[in-house]
């Protein structure tokens, strides 16, 4: 079997894998660490009693974490994809994958995306991006991407920076709002809106939401900078950099999309530890989304993924031990603070 560094350096189609394991497409500044909690000197709790369980599309998880949609379509996503599958399945998790207009495209890699069988209780997301909903895709291509992986929603998502940036981009988002709201309607699952890096604004959140799609994923500024990598891919840094930190950092995003009665909020974009999933959470997220910080250790086993959430989830039970929440609807009114610039 080709080992994943030779996979990476000679498959054009791992280009995204391989930037997005490039520290350069980085931001260096993290939002989170503006956020800070107060401190509970004697909490009242068992650090062994506390319960980060929730519900999400009625499938209990263990902990409030989804495993945010990175890759498919190559061989070595297929890779990626199984032993992100399996260490979900294992601690409890929420799975998406990345988006599937290959494998609509080209049968042969529809394999590199079907891993229920390695995730068989866990929420499963399905993936398009929404622009291809001008671009002659419909519901019934919708459909087919639910059921290729037998998913429990479908994530569109939408990245207008990324492709004014990048050099095949689609840039047709004209009236887009009403054939997202036709899908919402008819599919059997839950329709979920999900920004790649620039947030989602409450405005933005209301009009999702009037469409009937109420779980919003803000995937805001924090994180990868998908205008670094679509810059360096048609080999324009300067536009990469201009466009870096664009948009609505997470916990902004967060912040706003809670003022949106009905909506359950993924907060993504620039977690990076369990701590910044606690802040996300008392901000007013439902659920947390982390991606790169996964991505190298699915590079080489699910052991290794499984490792990575036991640590994101212990520093979670950490921050929700010394807050004295037990559970998460207590961390949910626990206040949280910015701090303000000097």
């Amino acid at each position: 079997m080709n080992s994943s560094k030779e996979l990476l350096a000679r498959d054009r189609k791992a280009e995204h894998i391989r930037l997005a394991l490039d520290d350069r497409m980085q931001l260096a500044s993290h939002p989170f660490e503006r956020y800070r909690f107060g401190h509970e000197a004697l909490p009242d709790l068992d650090f062994d009693g506390i319960d980060p369980g929730t519900t999400f599309l009625g499938k209990r998880l263990r902990s409030p974490l989804l495993i945010s949609c990175m890759t498919g379509g190559t061989e070595l996503a297929a890779r990626i994809n199984e032993n992100l599958a399996e260490a979900a399945e294992s601690r409890g998790v929420a799975l998406g994958v990345g988006s599937q207009r290959r494998a609509l495209e080209d049968a042969s890699q529809v394999a590199t995306f079907q891993v229920r069988s390695r995730a068989a209780t866990i929420p499963l997301l399905a993936n398009l991006g929404a622009v291809q909903l001008n671009y002659g895709y419909g519901v019934d291509h919708c459909r087919r991407a639910v059921d290729m992986i037998e998913a429990d929603a479908l994530v569109l998502h939408l990245n207008p920076l990324q492709e004014a940036i990048q050099p095949e981009g689609q840039c047709d988002f004209a009236g887009l709002l009403s054939k997202m709201e036709a899908v919402a309607r008819a599919l059997p699952v839950p329709v979920i809106a999900k920004e790649v890096g620039s947030g989602i604004s409450e405005a933005t959140g209301r009009r999702l939401a009037s469409a009937g799609i109420t779980i919003l994923d803000t995937a805001g500024v924090g994180g990868t900078s998908w205008a670094r990598i679509e810059a360096s891919r048609a080999n324009d840094h300067e536009v990469g950099e201009l466009f870096a930190g664009w948009g609505l950092e997470t916990p902004e995003s967060i912040r706003a999309l809670r003022r949106i009665d009905g909506v359950t909020i993924i907060g993504s974009g620039g977690l990076r530890s369990g701590l910044d999933l606690a802040k996300a959470l008392a901000l007013g997220a439902d659920l947390g989304g982390l991606a790169q910080p996964f991505l190298e250790a699915a590079l080489e086993s699910a052991e290794r993924v499984a490792l990575r959430i036991d640590r994101v989830v212990h520093e979670l039970k950490i921050a929700m031990f010394c807050l004295n929440a037990s559970n998460l609807p207590t961390l949910k009114t626990v206040p949280i603070r910015k701090e303000t610039e000097a």
